[in-house]
């Protein structure tokens, strides 16, 4: 993360004794990556976050992608997959394309995780496609809304809960690293830089809310290819305070900031994440390039060393015929494409653009997971012709 930040209440030296107004001693705990070197916070807990009660092995995770068969360009309807029957955020999800570094995949959220998950093998991003509810962290709440990405760092104990009767559409990104802004929009300090299409004041932080109460609470950690569920006495999430530059946050892409200019622009101005081996963009309604000889939709290109996959939110794709909300289209490495034909011609002289989508380009070639095959266009390969 890019800036400090903190919650709640906290005492005024680190690793000092930091009390309760009845005198219980609270809990500090180091929140951090790259063990004691890397980015960090400290969170003060009324219960130890090491009492366990009891401890029950839930099985291994299955993240299966194919890359055999013909290299082709795919388009996949995500509104017709086949979506897990425990519709909460964590068993209804279904990922359908992934490799070494991530795995890209939907979720319809319509109730509350029954457990707490954390995840100690990377990163997560939501992306919001439609409803509303609240992600509960140990940092405190996230309202969500759509247009929302939720950064959920690597280790942070969470519960998505949709709100009564609205379902949540949610783009899912597991990551195999930590998920931050590209480098290139920061500066040495960590501070975004003016020519970044966003910042500091557009990101929202989670507000602190203590559990302190008593029951039987169960937290599912996934490591190693597996999880395991650890069962508890104390609410997990009773943490006091937490100051640090580690922790989770949303962003609406309602406030990114599109970079145009006199001709067309690459994909990396649309930027807005960065993880191990991929990157993440946000296409949003924006001015069109204003040469006067301009062609506004992308140019084709061979991707050669990337496999680029788009998520389509709302609005007329500029180069694409076909898409509907909720479509995902894969353009593996390798082999070029582009607008499809007529899309050229009927571009010229636009000076702006509606499109909606959120893309992922990785740096690897992704596989892609039984689950997708039902859902599949398998016309899309044809569709330049």
């Amino acid at each position: 993360m890019p800036h400090y930040a903190t919650r709640g209440s906290i005492p005024h030296k680190r690793h000092t004794q930091f009390r309760s107004a009845t005198g219980q001693l609270y809990t500090e705990e180091l929140f951090g990556t790259e063990g004691f070197t890397g980015v960090h916070s400290l969170l003060y807990h009324v219960t130890a976050p090491t009492k366990v009660e009891s401890v029950e092995y839930v099985g291994p995770v299955h993240r299966q992608f194919n890359t055999e068969g013909p290299l082709l360009h795919r388009h996949f309807l995500t509104t017709r997959m086949e979506t897990v029957a425990a519709a909460n955020a964590v068993d209804g999800r279904v990922m359908f394309l992934g490799n070494e570094d991530v795995a890209f995949g939907i979720a319809v959220v319509t109730e509350p995780m029954p457990y707490f998950y954390r995840t100690a093998e990377g990163d997560e991003l939501f992306y919001i496609h439609f409803g509303t509810g609240i992600v509960e962290t140990g940092f405190g709440t996230l309202a969500y809304r759509p247009g929302d990405y939720l950064v959920l760092p690597v280790g942070t104990t969470y519960r998505v809960v949709p709100d009564d009767g609205v379902a949540t559409k949610m783009v899912v990104i597991e990551s195999r690293g930590a998920i931050v802004p590209p480098a290139r929009y920061v500066n040495e300090s960590g501070q975004f830089m003016e020519h970044s299409p966003y910042c500091e004041r557009d990101l929202r932080l989670p507000d602190l809310v203590t559990h302190d109460v008593a029951g039987d609470f169960q937290v599912r950690v996934r490591t190693r290819g597996q999880v395991t569920a650890y069962h508890l006495c104390y609410h997990p999430l009773d943490v006091v305070g937490w100051d640090g530059a580690l922790y989770p946050y949303a962003f609406n892409i309602e406030d990114f900031e599109p970079i145009t200019g006199r001709v067309h622009q690459p994909p990396p101005v649309h930027q807005t994440f960065a993880g191990k081996g991929f990157v993440v963009c946000s296409f949003v309604p924006r001015k069109l390039d204003y040469h006067p000889l301009s062609i506004p939709v992308p140019y084709h290109h061979s991707n050669i060393e990337s496999d680029e996959v788009i998520y389509y939110v709302d609005g007329q794709f500029m180069s694409r015929r076909g898409m509907e909300v909720g479509s995902v289209t894969l353009h593996p490495g390798g082999i070029a494409h582009g607008p499809q034909p007529g899309v050229v011609e009927k571009s010229l002289g636009a000076t702006e653009t509606a499109e909606l989508a959120v893309m992922m380009d990785t740096f690897r070639p992704l596989g892609v997971a039984a689950a997708a095959a039902a859902s599949e266009d398998k016309a899309y390969m044809f569709s330049w012709r």
